[in-house]
Protein backbone atom coordinates (compact mmCIF):
# COMPACT_ATOMS: atom_id res chain seq x y z
CA UNK A 1 0.00 0.00 0.00
CA UNK A 2 2.74 2.33 0.91
CA UNK A 3 4.38 1.49 -2.10
CA UNK A 4 1.21 2.50 -4.22
CA UNK A 5 0.45 5.92 -2.30
CA UNK A 6 4.56 6.67 -2.86
CA UNK A 7 3.97 6.19 -6.99
CA UNK A 8 0.39 8.27 -6.80
CA UNK A 9 1.98 10.91 -5.37
CA UNK A 10 5.17 10.98 -7.92
CA UNK A 11 2.85 10.59 -10.83
CA UNK A 12 1.13 13.43 -9.64
CA UNK A 13 4.15 16.17 -9.08
CA UNK A 14 5.34 14.51 -12.27
CA UNK A 15 1.18 15.44 -13.93
CA UNK A 16 1.72 18.65 -12.33
CA UNK A 17 5.36 19.54 -14.72
CA UNK A 18 3.26 18.22 -17.85
CA UNK A 19 0.28 20.02 -17.40
CA UNK A 20 1.67 23.72 -16.47
CA UNK A 21 4.09 23.22 -19.89
CA UNK A 22 1.33 22.35 -21.91
CA UNK A 23 -2.50 24.04 -20.36
CA UNK A 24 -3.33 27.30 -20.24
CA UNK A 25 -4.59 28.39 -16.59
CA UNK A 26 -8.16 28.32 -18.28
CA UNK A 27 -8.00 25.09 -19.08
CA UNK A 28 -6.82 23.51 -15.81
CA UNK A 29 -9.55 25.10 -14.48
CA UNK A 30 -12.12 23.87 -17.21
CA UNK A 31 -11.10 19.96 -16.74
CA UNK A 32 -10.65 20.01 -13.18
CA UNK A 33 -14.16 21.10 -13.23
CA UNK A 34 -15.26 18.34 -15.87
CA UNK A 35 -13.49 15.81 -13.73
CA UNK A 36 -14.88 16.83 -10.54
CA UNK A 37 -18.20 17.29 -11.79
CA UNK A 38 -18.04 13.47 -13.49
CA UNK A 39 -16.77 12.20 -10.56
CA UNK A 40 -20.02 13.46 -8.39
CA UNK A 41 -22.15 12.14 -11.26
CA UNK A 42 -20.93 8.85 -10.83
CA UNK A 43 -21.16 9.47 -7.13
CA UNK A 44 -24.86 9.74 -7.27
CA UNK A 45 -25.47 7.15 -9.38
CA UNK A 46 -24.19 4.62 -6.50
CA UNK A 47 -26.25 6.75 -3.93
CA UNK A 48 -29.19 6.09 -6.70
CA UNK A 49 -28.65 2.73 -6.41
CA UNK A 50 -28.23 2.52 -2.80
CA UNK A 51 -31.15 4.18 -2.08
CA UNK A 52 -33.32 2.34 -4.58
CA UNK A 53 -33.03 -0.85 -6.83
CA UNK A 54 -29.42 -2.10 -6.27
CA UNK A 55 -27.62 -2.88 -9.57
CA UNK A 56 -24.25 -4.39 -8.62
CA UNK A 57 -22.71 -3.87 -12.40
CA UNK A 58 -23.50 -0.35 -12.16
CA UNK A 59 -22.23 0.49 -8.69
CA UNK A 60 -18.99 -1.11 -9.75
CA UNK A 61 -18.54 0.70 -12.88
CA UNK A 62 -19.25 4.06 -10.92
CA UNK A 63 -17.37 3.65 -8.34
CA UNK A 64 -14.16 2.42 -10.60
CA UNK A 65 -14.46 6.16 -12.08
CA UNK A 66 -14.50 7.48 -9.28
CA UNK A 67 -11.36 6.01 -8.01
CA UNK A 68 -9.90 6.45 -11.65
CA UNK A 69 -10.91 10.16 -11.18
CA UNK A 70 -9.53 10.31 -7.87
CA UNK A 71 -5.90 8.71 -9.24
CA UNK A 72 -5.92 10.64 -12.45
CA UNK A 73 -3.44 13.21 -10.90
CA UNK A 74 -5.99 16.12 -10.69
CA UNK A 75 -4.11 18.03 -8.22
CA UNK A 76 -1.61 18.89 -11.33
CA UNK A 77 -4.82 20.72 -13.25
CA UNK A 78 -4.10 23.20 -9.86
CA UNK A 79 -1.35 24.66 -11.15
CA UNK A 80 -0.17 28.55 -11.20
CA UNK A 81 -2.76 31.12 -12.29
CA UNK A 82 -5.97 28.70 -11.56
CA UNK A 83 -6.33 29.93 -7.89
CA UNK A 84 -8.64 32.80 -9.81
CA UNK A 85 -11.15 32.76 -12.21
CA UNK A 86 -9.34 33.41 -15.48
CA UNK A 87 -11.65 34.13 -18.82
CA UNK A 88 -14.37 32.51 -18.96
CA UNK A 89 -14.20 29.77 -15.79
CA UNK A 90 -14.68 30.69 -12.82
CA UNK A 91 -13.40 28.64 -9.24
CA UNK A 92 -14.16 28.59 -6.38
CA UNK A 93 -10.86 27.43 -4.89
CA UNK A 94 -9.60 28.94 -1.91
CA UNK A 95 -6.04 30.54 -1.52
CA UNK A 96 -5.47 28.53 1.40
CA UNK A 97 -5.38 25.75 -1.12
CA UNK A 98 -2.07 27.44 -2.47
CA UNK A 99 -0.41 28.29 1.04
CA UNK A 100 -1.46 25.04 2.58
CA UNK A 101 0.04 22.29 0.79
CA UNK A 102 1.01 19.59 3.19
CA UNK A 103 -3.12 20.14 4.34
CA UNK A 104 -4.00 19.65 0.75
CA UNK A 105 -1.96 16.56 0.31
CA UNK A 106 -3.37 14.95 3.37
CA UNK A 107 -7.03 15.63 2.40
CA UNK A 108 -6.56 14.45 -1.05
CA UNK A 109 -4.41 11.25 -0.63
CA UNK A 110 -7.22 10.15 2.24
CA UNK A 111 -9.56 10.79 -0.82
CA UNK A 112 -7.78 8.41 -2.78
CA UNK A 113 -7.55 5.51 -0.38
CA UNK A 114 -11.08 6.24 0.10
CA UNK A 115 -11.88 5.79 -3.73
CA UNK A 116 -10.11 3.37 -4.28
CA UNK A 117 -11.98 1.20 -1.19
CA UNK A 118 -15.06 2.53 -2.69
CA UNK A 119 -14.28 0.73 -5.68
CA UNK A 120 -12.67 -2.73 -4.02
CA UNK A 121 -15.37 -2.63 -1.69
CA UNK A 122 -18.41 -2.59 -4.48
CA UNK A 123 -16.66 -5.47 -6.21
CA UNK A 124 -17.91 -7.07 -3.59
CA UNK A 125 -21.42 -6.45 -3.85
CA UNK A 126 -22.02 -6.53 -0.04
CA UNK A 127 -24.75 -3.08 -0.07
CA UNK A 128 -23.83 -2.59 3.27
CA UNK A 129 -20.55 -2.53 2.92
CA UNK A 130 -21.12 -0.63 -0.11
CA UNK A 131 -23.11 1.86 2.20
CA UNK A 132 -20.51 2.56 4.89
CA UNK A 133 -18.13 3.02 2.45
CA UNK A 134 -19.82 5.14 0.17
CA UNK A 135 -20.24 7.46 3.16
CA UNK A 136 -15.87 7.34 4.01
CA UNK A 137 -15.49 8.30 1.01
CA UNK A 138 -18.33 11.18 0.74
CA UNK A 139 -17.02 12.57 4.35
CA UNK A 140 -13.43 12.23 2.66
CA UNK A 141 -14.73 14.85 -0.42
CA UNK A 142 -16.50 16.42 1.80
CA UNK A 143 -13.14 17.27 3.98
CA UNK A 144 -11.61 18.95 1.13
CA UNK A 145 -14.57 21.29 0.47
CA UNK A 146 -14.84 22.63 4.03
CA UNK A 147 -11.49 23.21 3.64
CA UNK A 148 -10.40 24.49 0.35
CA UNK A 149 -13.96 25.12 -2.06
CA UNK A 150 -15.80 28.64 -1.56
CA UNK A 151 -19.50 27.91 -0.79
Amino acid sequence: MKRIVAVLVLASFAGVSFAQQTLKPEEMIKIRKSGYSFMAWNMSKIKANLDGTFNKDQVIAAANVVAATANSGMGALFGPGTEKDVGDQKTRVKPEFFQQQEKVKEVAMNYIKEANELAKVAATGDVTAIKAQFGKTGGACKACHDDFRKE
